[in-house]
């Protein structure tokens, strides 16, 4: 059957419909319209079953120009609560649904969208289909989320969201960021909640926990218990997504760049490119997509190396981070780590707009540890040193 197929030619292959490559695909369709850009996608839809937020600080106004037409909802400002702390922050916050993202892209790479298709293997130069096609270009950037590593150490944000319609109006205006005033257990546990219109809602049980496994009659349950609990009886689920996302700890980013193949970028969670904390990735796959379309020449050696630097430096910039992590998962036990972003959320408002968008300040770093910490002072200095938890892990 190989023999059947031509090979086809491109300029780029984006391997995987995520967000990353999809983001890519945007700006290279707008700043480069010449270059054919393909991408493969098993799914039917681009972007699976997703929405990405971000707060309108996390990004630059050059950037938010761009995204504007991928954006479904904005709001004002945000909720937190937390079982002796309750606070309404006034950051605009912005989503993009997977719904959204597929129209767009789709539309801007027609026939060259090639959905529900499997990906047998990856060169530099050439992918090779499970049915024997074979498309050769000049770069070839693989965005099929992350990869595995004993490079890194990871601790997890794990959810089941359900988009839900309500047989009555639910009064929210903004979004619940973070309800941790819901019974802990899995680590950290908190609901989250974003207001579609004035009776849909997407709820989210999400939980920062040490290990990936994902139980999901379980949360489906504890949503359930939630939005009972708010007054709301749920008409109909509309819709379900799922997602366990890596939250940093430590580790080796040169050793993990090592270990990637030779010459075929990595983009996305895979190039380890999100917020440590939060795992927001939008801003860090936005900003990679800018700096791909503005590269002189579009082959896979200068992809990798664009992709790398911008991993490398991310990484070592954002070292204080994965401090706040292991703090949050090794110096406290997992029911008690919601008095971590307890104490975090009374902070000034700016000191938390640059902490998500991982720029905080030699000040904002001293104000975050200055006072009476949240967690035992031993625990907490033995997680400084960010060889620690490799440590751990051979133990």
């Amino acid at each position: 059957m190989a023999a059947a197929f031509a090979t086809q030619r491109a300029d780029v292959v984006l391997v995987g419909g995520g967000l990353a490559n999809s983001l890519i695909a945007l700006r290279l369709k707008s700043l480069r319209p010449a270059l054919r850009v393909v991408m493969l996608e098993r799914e039917r839809r681009i972007g699976g079953e997703h929405t990405w937020c971000h707060f309108a600080t996390d990004v630059d106004a050059a950037l938010a120009g761009w995204l504007r037409p991928l954006i479904v909802h904005r709001w004002a400002g945000y909720s937190v609560r937390f079982p002796e702390h309750q606070r309404e922050l006034s950051t605009p916050y912005l989503a993009i649904t997977s719904e959204r993202l597929h129209q767009v892209t789709s539309a801007a790479l027609g026939a060259d969208a090639l959905l529900g298709v499997t990906v047998a293997d990856v060169t530099p130069h050439q992918v090779t289909l499970a049915d024997g096609r074979t498309i050769v270009a000049g770069a070839v950037i693989d965005g099929r989320g992350p990869r595995k590593s004993r490079a890194l150490a990871l601790g997890y944000q794990k959810f089941v969201g359900q988009g839900v319609r309500l047989a009555a109006p639910h009064g929210l205006t903004r979004p619940i960021v973070m309800d941790a005033t819901v019974a802990q257990h899995d680590g950290y546990r908190f609901v989250y909640v974003l207001p579609l219109d004035a009776t849909r809602l997407l709820i989210e049980d999400t939980r920062y926990s040490d290990g990936p496994g994902l139980d999901r009659p379980a949360l489906r349950r504890d949503i359930a218990d939630y939005a009972k609990a708010q007054g709301w009886a749920i008409a109909q689920v509309e819709r379900e997504e799922e997602g366990v996302l890596p939250i940093a700890l430590g580790g080796d980013i040169d050793a993990y760049w090592k270990e990637a193949r030779s010459q075929v970028a990595e983009v996305g969670l895979r190039a380890a490119l999100f917020q440590p904390t939060t795992g927001y990735s939008l801003p860090d796959a936005a900003r990679l997509a800018e700096a791909v379309a503005a590269l002189p020449r579009i082959n896979s050696a200068s992809v990798r190396a664009c992709v790398e630097a911008q991993s490398k430096t991310a990484w070592r910039r954002r070292r204080f981070l994965r401090l706040l992590n292991r703090m949050l998962f090794r110096a406290c036990a997992p029911t008690e780590r919601y008095k971590v972003l307890e104490r975090f959320y009374r902070l000034p408002a700016g000191l938390i707009q640059r902490f998500y968008a991982a720029r905080l300040t030699r000040w904002d770093k001293a104000r975050i540890l200055i006072g009476k910490p949240p967690v035992p002072i031993s625990a907490a200095m033995r997680c400084i040193d960010e060889s620690s938890v490799f440590e751990e892990r051979e133990a």
